[in-house]
């Protein structure tokens, strides 16, 4: 047995915060990760997807040139795409450099899976047998989800993908079926459709990015179209069937669907039972593990990232870490606050959230207003033109005159979402946002327009 003041179980990028500004204090921090430091953003999410999908809008602008600027002879390659995501981004998925940077400044790190075996105390699982971490001020989780798989008849055993083989793959499948129309679903079919690969999308909810705004679903539907992705929603995969190199996709009882390749994107899971959470009292049998606004979930137990169930962002994860190294420190903070939480899903046009949907905020009880002004109506969409697709949409509280959520899709969408974050965060009054100037022309000029549309 080994005592140290902190244990850190999943070192992805909150995991990975905490622990090194615990070590940099001057505490013994021991870090544990099965898979590798860093977590699945660098790996196989944020990082190279985001490369797959800088090289597919980079097709998508060259295939734009006839209507705007002559002529262009275009031709995808995946290649140098993949060269990109194993050198560059991944380093070939070894996370040496990572475990490094940890064990430079004074932390200890143990490659293998921890569980709680008691309060205070982490069982590690490594190859060379097990080992024994009593932890004096606590514990804290950062192990992320992992991919669900939905329980179709004939699906397991099959060669389905999920994200962290499609980020692996060496080469487009000719056709492509995705179930999932979430952010990774939606992102990865425009991805492989623009690179040539004939996609499909199979959403069990009435449209695409169900979370968003019905707007931003209901155009990125109309450019999937348009572009040659099928979009099936609200149905389910009742059977699945694979035999040499295809897929088959049972609809109901009389509609099939066939491809190579079958991508699974319906969402992520965590198996807390898994983890030993129970030795603390907490709810194994839960979706998520509830902490406070300090990230404690009982006394001596902390939990950062995916995990709480505020949202599955790199982003949240190092938000939520400064909470709990406050707390673990003994150091003053305000509790998290989630009001503002933003979302960007990466796909052409862009879709970024922050706040309250028109939805929520009507079941929370709110007077709602709302507006909306589309890009192409614009100065910037007119000029823009081809790939102009986009709008901003805003809620309102009208008792407040704040702003309690927004909606911003575009060609830099995720980017327009900066103002009406801080927007949502400060709660700025809306008749202060009406006064200001907004430079012309710009695509966040629309959010003047939705304004004024607010009445």
């Amino acid at each position: 047995m080994t005592e140290v003041d902190v244990v850190v179980v999943g070192m992805g990028p909150g995991g990975e915060e905490v622990a090194a500004q615990l070590a940099r204090a001057g505490l013994r921090v021991v870090g544990v990760e099965s898979r590798l430091v860093g977590g699945e953003c660098p790996y196989f999410a944020c990082v190279p997807t985001k490369m797959m999908i800088r090289a597919a809008h980079t097709l998508a602008e060259a295939g734009r040139v006839g209507e705007l600027a002559g002529s262009a002879d275009v031709h995808a390659d995946w290649a140098p795409v993949a060269k990109r995501i194993r050198d560059e981004a991944t380093d070939d998925w070894d996370d040496t450099v990572a475990v490094r940077r940890f064990t430079d400044i004074g932390g200890t790190f143990v490659r293998g899976t921890g569980r709680i075996t008691a309060p205070r105390e982490v069982t590690v699982s490594t190859s060379d047998g097990e080992q024994v971490l009593r932890a004096r001020r606590g514990v804290v989780l950062n192990t992320g989800t992992d991919p669900a798989v939905p329980p179709i008849e004939g699906l397991a055993g099959t060669p389905f993908w999920t994200n962290r083989d499609a980020v692996r793959t060496e080469e487009v499948p000719r056709s492509l079926i995705v179930l999932g129309g979430g952010p990774v679903g939606c992102e990865l079919a425009q991805v492989f459709a623009r690179f040539g690969a004939q996609v499909t999308v199979v959403q069990g909810a009435q449209r695409l990015l169900p979370r968003d705004e019905p707007e931003a679903g209901e155009l990125l539907t109309e450019v999937f179209r348009e572009a040659g992705i099928a979009v099936r929603a609200g149905v389910t995969a009742s059977k699945i069937e694979h035999a040499g190199d295809e897929f088959t996709v049972h609809l109901g009882d009389s509609e099939t669907l066939s491809a190579q390749r079958l991508l699974i994107a319906t969402g992520r899971t965590v198996d807390l039972a898994a983890l030993g959470v129970g030795a603390y009292g907490v709810d194994e049998s839960a979706r998520t593990l509830a902490v406070d606004g300090r990230m404690r979930a009982a006394d001596g137990l902390w939990a950062v990232g995916d995990i709480t169930g505020e949202g599955a962002f790199t982003h949240m994860s190092m938000y939520q870490a400064r909470f709990a190294v406050a707390d673990i420190l003994d150091r003053h903070a305000e509790p998290a606050d989630y009001r503002a939480v933003p979302r960007v899903t990466f796909t052409d046009p862009e879709v970024g959230s922050v706040g309250l949907s028109e939805a929520d905020a009507k079941k929370q009880g709110l007077t709602v207003r709302t507006g909306i002004a589309r890009i192409p109506s614009s100065t910037r969409g007119w000029i823009h033109k081809a790939g102009n697709e986009g709008l901003i949409k805003l809620v309102e509280d009208a008792d407040a005159g704040v702003l309690v959520g927004a909606t911003s899709v575009g060609p830099t969408g995720g980017e327009v979402l900066g103002a009406l974050a801080v927007a949502v965060h400060a709660k700025v009054p809306t008749a202060t946002l009406q006064q200001m100037i907004y430079a012309y022309p710009t695509f966040h000029r629309a959010i003047e327009s939705a304004l004024a549309d607010l009445g």
